[in-house]
C-alpha cells in the first residue's frame, strides 16, 4: 500500500537532538548533545520506595484516573507553586505527559492553522516542531542576554497580530539566558495590552547556580490565574527523572478545562501510576534538598566545561557563562558552519547540537549548544579536547 501522509506531517522535520541521540547510543561517543540529566543523581531509592508504597495501597492504584491529574499531586503542586508566589487551585492545573504535551495542548486550543506565534531568537527546537505540526507561522523576536527585546516584539505584534507568545525566560534552551526583571515586566505589559497569551515554559527554573538571586516567573509577576495572560508549564523531568514523563500547566481555569478536553482526545490521561509515585515522593522525600544537590553538581560541571574552554582559548569562539540550567551556547568563528563541524567532531568521538536547529528563520550557522550536565571529570575533559581538536582542524581546512 502507498501511504499518503498529511501535509502537516510531511513538512515536519525530525528533531536534531533526537537524531544525534540515536547516533551516540551504544558507542564510546562523548555526547554534549542531548539535554540529559545526570543519571547518577537520580533519586532511585526514593522513587523505588515511593512506588512500593503505591503498590501496597491496593489494586486501585492501577485503575484509570482523572484527565486533569491525580488530585493529591495537584494539591501538592499548588503548594509548591505558592512557594514561588504563583497562587492557583487544583482546578487551574492540568497534569500532562511532560511539559511538551502542555505546549501541544495549549497550541491546539488557542490557535488555528495559519496563525502567528512569536518566539525568542533562538528558541527551543521541539516547540518549533509543535508549531509546524499545527500549521502556524513562527516569527522570531530579536533577543539578547537580557531576553526578548521589547521594541522588536512591539513592532512584530503590530505587523503580525500573533495569537501566542512562547518563551523560556529562565535559563533558556538553547542559550541559558535569563530575562531581566525589567524585560519580563515590559513583555508582560505588552502582551496584556494586546491581548496575547504567553506560554511560559519553565523546565529549568529550579536549577539555579546562585539561589541568592531568586527570579520571579512571568506568572508570578502578573499575580493571577483567572483572566491572566500567562499559562505556565514545568516538569519533573529535570528535577526527579525524565522517564516519569510528568509535567503540569497552570493558568486560567477556562483555558485549563479546554486543554483537558483536548487531552481526553489525545491520551485520556497521563500515567496515573507515575503521578501517584510522584505524590508519594513529594510526601516522604525532601525534593528541595535534592534540587539543591543537583543544582550544586550541575554548577560544578558548568564551571568545569567553562574552565576547559577558557584554557583552550580558541580564536573566534565565544560563549556566555550560564547562571543555571543545562546548556552552554557557543558562537564559533564567523563563516564556520556548525553542521559541517559536527561531522568532523563525530569522527573524533564527540557530539553537540548545531545551533541552526533552534532558529525559526535566518539561522546563525556558526552556533552550537553544549550540554554540561550529563558528563563530568575525565569525560568532560576528553570531550572538550576532542571538540577543540575538531574545531582547530576544521578551521585550518576552511
Amino acid at each position: 500500500m502507498e501511504y499518503r501522509f498529511s501535509s502537516q506531517v510531511s513538512r515536519l522535520k525530525s528533531s536534531a537532538v533526537r537524531d544525534i541521540l540515536k547516533l551516540t547510543q551504544g558507542t564510546d561517543m562523548i555526547s554534549f548533545a542531548g539535554g540529559l540529566p545526570a543519571e547518577e543523581l537520580f533519586p532511585v531509592e526514593a522513587v523505588s520506595e515511593a512506588a512500593q508504597r503505591v503498590f501496597r495501597s491496593g489494586a486501585g492504584a492501577l485503575q484509570y484516573g482523572l484527565t486533569e491529574g491525580y488530585l493529591p499531586l495537584r494539591e501538592q503542586l499548588c503548594r509548591r507553586m505558592a512557594d514561588k508566589k504563583m497562587f492557583v487551585n487544583p482546578d487551574q492545573m492540568l497534569v500532562t505527559t511532560g511539559s511538551q504535551q502542555a505546549i501541544d495542548l495549549l497550541v491546539e486550543v488557542l490557535t488555528e492553522p495559519g496563525d502567528t506565534v512569536l518566539v525568542e531568537k533562538p528558541t527551543y527546537l521541539a516547540c518549533l516542531q509543535v508549531f509546524s505540526l499545527h500549521g502556524l507561522k513562527v516569527v522570531s523576536v530579536d533577543s539578547d542576554e537580557q531576553g526578548m527585546i521589547p521594541e522588536s516584539a512591539e513592532r512584530l505584534i503590530k505587523l503580525h497580530r500573533p495569537k501566542l507568545l512562547y518563551a523560556v525566560p529562565t535559563f533558556g534552551n538553547p542559550t541559558g539566558n535569563v530575562w531581566s526583571v525589567e524585560r519580563r515586566k515590559k513583555l508582560l505589559a505588552l502582551c496584556q495590552s494586546n491581548n496575547i497569551p504567553i506560554l511560559e515554559d519553565d523546565p529549568y527554573g529550579d536549577i539555579a547556580f546562585d539561589s541568592k538571586e531568586p527570579i520571579p516567573t512571568l506568572f508570578a509577576l502578573e499575580g493571577k490565574a483567572q483572566k491572566g495572560t500567562v499559562i505556565y508549564t514545568s516538569t519533573f523531568s529535570k528535577t526527579v527523572a525524565p522517564a516519569l514523563r510528568t509535567g503540569w500547566a497552570i493558568g486560567d481555569g477556562k483555558v485549563i478545562r479546554m486543554m483537558a478536553v483536548a487531552k481526553q482526545a489525545a491520551d485520556i490521561q497521563s500515567s496515573s501510576l507515575d503521578q501517584q509515585i510522584l505524590s508519594q515522593l513529594l510526601g516522604f522525600f525532601d525534593l528541595d534538598a535534592h534540587i539543591k544537590l543537583i543544582s550544586d553538581s550541575y554548577g560544578e560541571r558548568m564551571l568545569e566545561m567553562n574552565r576547559l574552554l577558557e584554557r583552550a582559548a580558541i580564536p573566534g569562539v565565544t560563549w556566555v557563562k550560564p547562571k543555571g540550567g543545562m546548556f552552554l551556547w557557543m558562537k564559533l568563528p564567523e563563516g564556520l558552519d556548525a553542521e559541517a563541524l559536527l561531522k568532523a567532531a563525530v569522527r573524533k568521538g564527540v557530539a553537540f547540537v548545531p545551533g541552526s536547529s533552534f532558529y525559526a528563520d535566518n539561522p546563525q550557522r556558526n552556533t552550537a549548544r553544549l550540554n554540561f550536565t550529563h558528563n563530568k571529570g575525565a569525560r568532560t575533559e576528553q570531550g572538550v579536547a576532542r571538540l577543540v581538536e575538531a574545531i582547530g582542524e576544521f578551521t585550518a581546512r576552511s
